[in-house]
């Protein structure tokens, strides 16, 4: 018997959750600790996952598969393919930055409390997250990933009701008020996209006969597969409609901005670089690997509520106040163009959302952190109450600017190349879209310098004149966010290699090939002229 990586990889940091939720009241510290070690293992076993893993090799690998509901043709299957892989790494990689970041966020303001454990329950939840999330990016049975699907918005509940961020104006029954607000709409828009998509996954089985990802495949690809042109659309539109609104796609966004901006800055960087990760890993794996045609037919529609995507959410980050807001609306414009990628049906687009995903949550990751510490020195969100903050912590702002130069995917910084790949995909299939898409860069480059140059330069107000640069422990959360942002801008073929064959096998699914260069074309049919003189 093998040793089940994949599940080890994921049930670890569940039992640290377990763990560390069992640490007594005043133990904070050692709770802290033992989250720490839990998430720093699972990210071992992480990177076990990805050398162990062979790009060259089968579509889907270290697979475990076991009986479960036999009745009901459920099965326990797990499997990665590239793309699980890089991001199986990329949220083992950002718990830890996660964890540290929010290393007193929890802490409860009576220090000598012993009749609740608010620390112990803040990082309990996050590891708690980060085992659902995993096991989502790993599992092959689309009832199983349907299951963690939905049981992570538990625990992200929570987190974001329970845990706010401490710098709201107004009163604390103001603040109590909107994060409930905020957790409520989280819950019932993510609620209702899982209900739509159970109705097809039952579709689905009354159609397939089983909820196996591979057999209904291997079904589909030796013709047994029975599946009338409009039972295939609607199940297509029943697991998009959920998957777009984890994403999230407009117009189906909404609660995003109210999520990340009451939440604490941690838990910000995991719905947007973590959770939501898994609507768009979602629309690869299971839209375009279960419903081949449907994905075809909705694409024109998909391409212009992507488009919409980009364009406004990058105007409305342009008119925030609230800095953690912008940076929730510019999430909704990057993911326009990961969905983009997807359904632009080229292996550039694909790799380059692919890339995105990644890149995408290493930045996030960044900018929002640093911007969290900023705001819990100054005790507040809102851009004009800051100014000259260069002077006085210019090692906090340089960290703010690599990240915010890194959201507007400067080149050299690794976002780049996946927008650069993102665009030439689209662009060679739809060339329109592709020019269109491209406003969404140059109202990256106005939010984003708007915000330094609000925040950082000028004279220094006088709230601010008093804040502390960066202490050691938060200048380790972010220095290797930061290095990972110009390493992978300079060397992406490190991700690119292990990706690129899942991609192929993702365009062979809905059975696209590449368009060729119309240079290409020309040359071809000059030689054809040429062979007939």
């Amino acid at each position: 018997m093998t040793f089940p990586l994949l599940t080890v990889t994921a049930a670890l940091p569940a039992v640290g959750a377990v763990l560390t939720a069992a640490v007594p009241a005043k133990q904070r510290t050692a709770a802290k600790w033992l989250a720490l070690l839990f998430s720093l293992a699972t990210l071992a076993l992480a990177v076990l996952v990805a050398v162990r893993f062979e790009p060259g090799g089968a579509r889907y690998q270290l697979t475990e598969s076991h009986a479960w509901i036999a009745d009901f043709g459920v099965r326990y299957e797990l499997g990665v393919d590239g793309i699980g892989v890089a991001l199986i790494a990329l949220t083992a990689l950002l718990i830890p930055f996660v964890i540290g970041a929010g290393w007193n966020d929890a802490d409860p303001l009576e220090t000598n409390s012993s009749r609740w454990r608010p620390t112990q329950g803040f990082f309990a939840l996050i590891l708690l997250v980060e085992a659902m999330v995993v096991i989502s990016f790993e599992a092959t049975d689309v009832f199983l990933f349907y299951i963690f699907f939905e049981a992570m918005l538990i625990p992200m509940y929570f987190l974001i009701g329970g845990f706010g961020d401490r710098a709201h104006a107004g009163s604390d029954e103001n603040a109590a008020a909107q994060r409930s607000y905020a957790a409520v709409k989280f819950l019932l828009y993510n609620l209702v996209g899982g209900l739509i998509m159970l109705a097809a996954v039952i579709g689905l089985y009354v159609v397939a006969g089983n909820f196996s990802l591979q057999e209904i495949a291997a079904a589909r690809a030796a013709g047994t597969l029975d599946m009338a042109a409009n039972t295939e659309r609607l199940l297509f539109l029943g697991f998009f409609f959920a998957f777009a609104v984890k994403a999230p796609l407009w117009p189906l966004h909404t609660w995003l901005p109210n999520a990340m901006g009451e939440a604490t800055a941690p838990v910000a960087v995991l719905i947007t670089a973590v959770v939501d990760k898994v609507g768009t890993f979602a629309m690869l794996r299971f839209c375009l690997g279960l419903f081949p045609e449907a994905s075809k037919w909705a694409t024109p529609v998909i391409l212009v509520l992507a488009l919409i995507s980009i364009v406004y959410g990058a105007l409305l980050a342009v008119g925030q106040r609230d800095i953690k807001r912008l940076v929730a609306y510019a999430s909704i414009s990057h993911f326009g163009f990961i969905i983009l990628g997807i359904f632009a049906m080229t292996s550039q687009g694909q790799s380059g959302a692919t890339l995105y995903m990644v890149n995408h949550g290493i930045s996030t990751a960044a900018l929002m952190l640093v911007a969290g510490f900023l705001i819990s020195r100054r005790g507040s969100r809102l851009i004009a109450d800051y100014g000259g903050v260069q002077k006085v912590a210019p090692v906090l702002a340089g960290t703010f600017l690599i990240g915010g130069l890194a959201t507007l995917s400067l080149p050299g910084l690794a976002p780049f190349v996946s927008e650069f790949l993102v665009l030439v995909g689209t662009f060679a299939r739809y060339p329109v879209v592709g020019i269109i898409a491209t406003i969404g860069i140059v109202l990256a480059a106005l939010y984003t310098l708007v915000l330094y140059q609000r925040t950082m330069t000028g004279p220094v107000k006088e709230e601010v004149r008093s804040l502390p640069d960066l202490r050691p422990r938060e200048l380790l959360v972010v220095a290797p966010l930061i290095a990972l942002l110009i390493g992978l801008g300079v060397y992406p073929k490190v991700l690119t290699d292990i990706v690129n064959p899942s991609v192929q096998h993702t365009l062979s699914d809905v059975k696209k090939t590449d368009p060729k260069p119309e240079v290409a074309v020309e040359a071809e049919h000059i030689d054809k002229k040429a062979a007939v003189k």
